[in-house]
This record gives structure tokens, sequence and C-alpha cells, in this order.
């Protein structure tokens, strides 16, 4: 039992060691729309400062990267300032995209580029791109290139006919190596994107913030599965945690309710540290953890709608959209929990030993992490 203690502990700190917690490397998100009147926009979501720093996918986060301190530099600038030091990589930026419509390459224009405000410097700042040019008569298909070195992306095309009022948009394509996308078809503009390709695009959103990229969002269910083996207290909890996210959730998307990263983020880690540590003070469900948790759960639901924001809703399918991410998440949440009943509870639930050598070792060790996490978190001043 003390060896499993032991390994619980050895693992843990390995695990705080190898994670410096820089900020996590996004993948771009680009969505370009053919317009049925004569043009092509591209919407191109990314980190101008990963850019400029030459920081992709190779990096777990930003600072493992040995240009990591230039990106730290760049986060610090306001708008005006980051867009200057841009400006110069525009050549760079379109020579290395490829745009290719019937197999034809062409070249668009910079239009504008939107840089949000420097804020939370904590968390990666994404700027729009935007690019155009006019659509070669007739095209049937269009292929899209953006290389590796510029990180790990997505890709999506919209036909869009403006006088009709229709439009399609395809399947998403993650593309994660130097190869330019497969081609997509142009003629599909009078039907519209069928209810289920948005429930499965939101799904799978939901999820992967949950599994694999959601560290905070993991140890926070792992704390509320160590407080007790029984199904009736996780029950409780997990309830109360989805209704406070998925109340918060909505209405951050909406515009209802709003608040700062600089202040969501450390919260979020704070709310991790007072789990495990309340897994020790406590051996019986109080009505106090419920409550605590669903005021959680409404931290963490503002952390939700941070992600889907920069993944974008579609306007016209907007509720669909909103269900479907959060049953993306409540999967990633329930196979958290599974995974840890097979490696634990399974084995070492019913054991008289499991709160003494498992439980509050594990609980303590969610609380140094979480707690490292909350001060590296903090920003001062706090960016409102």
């Amino acid at each position: 039992m003390r060896l499993i203690t032991q390994l619980i502990i050895v693992f843990s700190l390995q695990f705080i060691s190898s994670h410096s917690w820089g900020d996590l490397v996004k993948p771009a998100l680009v969505e370009i729309s053919v317009f049925h009147e004569g043009h092509y926009r591209v919407e191109l979501r990314a980190s101008i400062e990963a850019l400029l720093s030459g920081i992709n996918s190779q990096y777990k986060d930003t600072s493992q990267a040995p240009t990591a301190g230039e990106y730290d530099r760049l986060r610090k600038l306001d708008p005006e300032q980051l867009a200057a030091s841009f400006k110069p990589f525009h050549s760079e930026l379109l020579k290395e995209i490829s745009i290719q419509f019937d197999g034809k390459a062409v070249t668009p224009d910079i239009a504008r580029i939107e840089i949000p405000e420097r804020g939370y410097t904590k968390i990666p700042r994404i700027s729009i791109i935007y690019l155009e040019g006019a659509l070669p008569s007739d095209a049937q298909n269009l292929n899209w290139r953006y290389p590796a070195r510029f990180g790990d992306h997505a890709v999506r095309v919209r036909q869009v006919n403006q006088k009709e009022q229709t439009y399609h948009w395809s399947d998403w394509q993650w593309i994660r190596d130097d190869s330019t996308s497969e081609a997509f078809s142009l003629t599909e503009i009078a039907n519209p994107r069928s209810t289920l390709d948005v429930v499965l695009d939101y799904i799978i959103a939901g999820f992967q913030h949950i599994l694999p990229m959601g560290l905070d969002h993991i140890l926070f269910i792992l704390g509320l599965y160590l407080f007790s083996t029984h199904i009736k207290p996780l029950l409780w909890q997990v309830t109360m945690f989805t209704i406070a996210h998925t109340l918060t959730l909505g209405l951050a998307m909406n515009g209802l309710v709003q608040l700062p990263s600089a202040i969501v983020e450390p919260l979020i880690a704070l709310s991790i540290v007072y789990v495990g540590l309340e897994n020790i003070w406590h051996k019986k469900l109080v009505k106090s953890r419920l409550a605590i948790v669903f005021a959680f759960g409404l931290l963490h639901g503002l952390g939700f709608a941070s992600v889907l924001s920069d993944f974008g809703m579609p306007s016209d399918a907007f509720i669909t959209a909103l269900i479907s991410f959060n049953i993306g998440v409540e999967f990633g949440q329930l196979s958290i929990i599974l995974a840890a009943w097979l490696t634990i509870g399974l084995w070492f639930g019913k054991r008289h030993w499991y709160r003494a050598y498992i439980s509050i070792p594990a609980s303590l060790t969610i609380s140094a992490i979480a707690l490292y996490w909350f001060w590296d978190r903090l920003e001062w001043p706090i960016a409102i």
C-alpha cells in the first residue's frame, strides 16, 4: 500500500517537473468562404505571436520552445504594436500558404487583421487574419495548404450565395503535416449544412477540450471521483457541476455573462486546490460541498466558453452547436470517471486502506499541482 502511495507522489512530481505550464499551442482554425458572386475570403484564426516566434505544435507548450522569450515579449504588446511587428511577415505568410482552384494557385491579399487587446497574457491571444481574392469562373474544387512549420490546423469551406441566401459548409479537415488538403467540392451551394454535421463537429470539439487538452478539468473531475468510491456522492457532485457549467456556458456564449480570463483561470486552479483539500477534511458528502462544487462549475463553464469562442459558433445552428459541445464535454468527463474506476476504483475502491493510501495522497498531489497553476496564472496588475 505504501508503494502505491509512493508511486502516486513520484509520478506527480515528475508530472509537475516536466510541465512548465506555458501556453498550450493551439491549432489554427481556417474557414474559407467562397461566394457565388465571384470572390472568396479566408478567415485564419491563429496566434500571431506564435507565428512570429516560430512556435508550432512540436512543442507541448510555448515555454518549451527556444524562442519562448520572444513569444512572451510579443504577447505583451498592444494590438497596434503587434500589428506593426507582424507587417514584415505578411509576404512570408502569403508565400507559404497555398490556395488552389481546380489545381491552379491563386494569390490572395491580406484585407485586414483583427488583433484582440493584450488582456490576460497567460493564455494565447487568437487573432483573425482575413485574406481575400477573386474567384475564378466555374471553379469546381478548392485545395488549401498551410505549412507544418506554422503549426497544426483545421480547415473547412463554406459556399455562399448571398442573393439566394443559401450556403453549404464542408466537413473539417484536420492537417498535422505539410500536406495539402483534400479537394473541397464547390458544387453544393444549394444544400445547407446538415444538423448531423453540426452535432458531430461540436461533440468532438467538446470531448477534445476535456481529453486530452483539458488538464485542469481532468484534475477537477479526478478530485470529485477520489472523494468517495460510492456512486451516489459522485453522482450528486457531477450533477451539480454539470448543471452549473451548462448554465454559464450558455449565458457566456450569448454575451450575458463575462468575466476576464485573468480572474477565471486562477480561480479555476484554486477550485481544484479546494476540492483536493476537502477530500481530506470530509469523509461524507455534505450540502456545503455540493454548493461549492456548483459554484466551481459556474467558473469552469466560463472556461469552456473561452474555448468555444475560439472554435466559433454557427449563427444558424447556435443552440444545436452549444448543446452538442456540452454533450462532448460530458462524454469527456464520463471517460475520465470510467478510466479512474478501471485503474483505481475497481481494484482498490473497497479496500479498507483506500482512503489512507490512495485518496488522501492523490488528493494532496492534485491540490499541489493546482496550487502551482494558481500561482503561475496570476498576473499583476490584473488585466480587465
